[in-house]
């Protein structure tokens, strides 16, 4: 009964992917998998695995092998985050994911994006247990959109990687304007004071190590206001995972997105393609 049970689920697979082929996720070519990219989309990915700022893992393709470096901006101010890597640095492919998933309710890239972004997540481990804690959204644009997309990816972490993830430890106190155009100070006054946590948070987050999590790293004011909400709730390390993070031009002269003009919350465009 069981091979002939796989092989019924093999010829509904074969008619389904005949019927409705696999596409990339990127530029919507006809691949052999789920979740897989065109050999040129793949290509076109760049993936944030050098050297980076120790604070806010900014890259830092110039430093020196070695111990951990940091960059300018934390040494002024320290970010206040331990690492916030990303998967892959923000660009045209990045960009369709990120807005498919969020704007077009392609969920299932949700899974896609995971995928690459544990990669990133293994480097973050250390001697606290780790609790995922995506950004959470207002009520009122939660409703709107009818799901979180920072949530639907941490849900696929905890599915690879079997790290637990919490996404009622905080709290988006307050509904806050697009930040898209605004500088970055009007972005910071934006969201301050934007988080909070949930009855009971301190509880959960004792002696854990605290992994935000979203969609897209430009500015990093949404990041920034939230780590300092968990900063409250005595946490052992609170830390920022990302699957694109913007890139200002001259650490990476391939990234042709301007930062302030993207932000994990701020898109109001709608992508169904």
């Amino acid at each position: 009964m069981g091979n002939i049970g796989r092989g019924l689920r093999h010829i509904a697979r074969a008619v389904v992917d005949y019927a409705l082929p696999p596409r990339c996720p990127g530029c919507g070519s006809i691949v052999d998998d789920d979740r897989q990219f065109c050999l040129s989309c793949w290509s076109s990915l760049h993936f944030l695995d050098g050297p980076a700022c120790a604070r806010c893992s900014i890259p830092l393709p110039t430093a020196l092998p070695g111990g951990p470096v940091t960059c300018g901006a934390c040494l002024a101010a320290a970010a206040p985050f331990d690492g916030a890597p990303a998967a892959v640095a923000y660009g045209p492919v990045a960009r369709t994911v990120a807005l498919r998933l969020k704007y077009g309710r392609r969920t299932g890239h949700a899974r896609l994006m995971a995928q690459l972004m544990a990669r990133r997540l293994a480097a973050l481990a250390g001697d606290a247990p780790i609790l995922l804690v995506p950004i959470p959204l207002h009520r009122w644009r939660l409703w709107s959109r009818g799901f979180n997309q920072a949530a639907l990816i941490a849900a696929e972490l905890t599915r690879l990687a079997g790290i637990p993830h919490d996404h009622h430890l905080l709290l988006r106190t307050r509904a806050t304007k697009m930040l898209r155009g605004q500088g970055r100070r009007e972005r910071e006054r934006i969201v301050a004071g934007a988080f909070g946590l949930a009855a009971g948070a301190k509880e959960k987050a004792a002696g854990r190590h605290l992994v935000l999590i979203d969609d897209v790293h430009a500015s990093g004011a949404t990041l920034r206001a939230a780590a300092r909400a968990l900063r409250r709730s005595g946490a052992a390390r609170i830390s920022a995972l990302t699957w694109a993070r913007v890139v200002p031009d001259a650490l990476m002269t391939s990234n042709i997105f301007d930062f302030a003009r993207v932000d994990s919350d701020m898109f109001d465009e709608r992508m169904t393609g």
